[in-house]
């Protein structure tokens, strides 16, 4: 069985930062790419960013330069560290992994909220 623990969401002023975890654990051989996705009230899930086993990143234009993915291959864990945040950012913020078990399957997270007042 595999779970994703998403953490670090909260409510935060606009201009602050928050930084997001998620781990993975079960029975894992391996992870390969790693995802935030963020769904607002009444809109569609979006990509935020991506990174891959080997550390190439991938972000949506709107997150670029304000948004920083990481992981930690040895913790099986990826991180979100969001600055310069706005209220448009306000969402559900939800990790996505893609875990090599016996199968290669994609996971997802609970969903963290995060709040950015004006």
């Amino acid at each position: 069985q595999v779970q994703l623990v998403e953490s670090g969401g909260g409510l935060v002023q606009a201009g602050g930062s928050l930084r997001l975890s998620c781990a993975v654990s079960g029975s894992i051989f391996s992870i390969n790419t790693m995802a935030w996705y963020r769904q607002a009230p009444g809109k569609q899930r979006e990509l935020v960013a991506g990174i891959t086993r080997g550390g190439n990143t991938n972000y949506a234009d709107s997150m670029k330069g304000r948004f920083t993915i990481s992981r930690d291959n040895a913790k099986n864990t990826v991180y979100l560290q969001m600055d310069s945040l706005k209220p448009e950012d306000t969402a559900v913020y939800y990790c996505k992994a893609m875990v090599v078990t016996t199968t290669f399957n994609n996971y997802w997270g609970q969903g963290t909220q995060v709040t950015v007042s004006s």
